[in-house]
């Protein structure tokens, strides 16, 4: 895991990243900035339970390309799932929040992935983990209103004026931050990609 000290705010971006593309280092930035975060780790996962893996680029590849797109020395990329042997996100955060007891943590993820989010492994106790800013994405800025996880949890949601906050605040705790979107995603890039050798 990246290095931090205690009282720092990280943010926690995870995803297969296949391949990384300027729309995550929008969602990225776009956390650090409005969430008023010190870090954000850059999860580059070993694979993905919810999706088929078989086109999925080699892991070293995966990370220097996120490294090559999220130059901002902030921005940690890192793959120590890979060493814990699993890629289930809420295991993932009860491990970081137990070696890391002193850092406020926020769950940082793209509101495409908030309508799918109910199907992830636990994923009420990653609401309970951590707090949760949602990034907005194209086509899926109503997701924050008609996803099973905003319906369940909508009391939870703060207004995204206290975004910077977030980091502060006990459990369930979550947030939808808009702005600046990119079109551009791993699936669609994947698409127009030659053939791998």
């Amino acid at each position: 895991m990246p290095h931090v000290e205690g009282g720092m705010t990280v943010g926690l971006f995870g995803g297969s990243f296949n391949p990384p593309h300027e729309g995550h280092a929008l969602v990225a930035e776009t956390a650090l900035r409005r969430l008023a975060l010190d870090q954000l780790w850059w999860l580059v996962t070993p694979g993905n339970p919810l999706k088929n893996n078989s086109n999925l680029a080699p892991l070293s590849e995966r990370i220097a390309m996120s490294e090559k797109i999220a130059p901002n020395p902030r921005i940690k990329v890192t793959a120590f799932e890979q060493a814990l042997g699993q890629s289930y996100t809420a295991r993932t955060l009860e491990i970081v929040r137990a070696r890391n007891r002193d850092v406020r943590f926020v769950w940082v993820m793209g509101a495409d992935n908030l309508k799918n989010f109910h199907r992830w492994q636990n994923w009420r106790k990653i609401v309970a983990t951590f707090p949760i800013a949602v990034i907005d994405r194209p086509g899926s800025t109503l997701a924050y209103l008609s996803s099973p996880m905003a319906r369940a949890f909508g009391y939870a949601r703060i207004d995204e004026v206290d975004a910077q906050t977030l980091a502060f605040r006990r459990p369930p705790a979550w947030t939808f931050i808009h702005g600046p979107r990119s079109g551009l995603s791993s699936t669609a890039l994947r698409a127009t990609a030659p053939p791998r050798a």
